[in-house]
């Protein structure tokens, strides 16, 4: 039941901002591009945003068993 309502959730999310918490505890913000079966996330205009200076990470690919947490931005 978790992986349908993770699965729903990014469905919903496509084309919108979205904050990433990876392991090592970074966070990224980006615009939802596109996932894959493995929860592997496609941003555009992703930063990094822990500092007071983010951090412009331009469109990345984050391997799915390194999220931790994907929330709404």
């Amino acid at each position: 039941m978790p992986t349908d309502l993770t699965i729903k959730f990014l469905r919903n999310s496509i084309n919108t901002p979205v904050i990433v918490k990876i392991k090592g505890g970074r966070l990224i913000r980006g615009i939802l591009a596109g996932y894959d079966e493995h929860l592997n996330l496609f941003l555009k205009d992703a930063e990094h945003i822990q500092s007071d200076n983010p951090e412009t990470l331009g469109n990345i690919i984050i391997r799915g068993d390194n999220v931790i947490l994907i929330s709404p931005s």
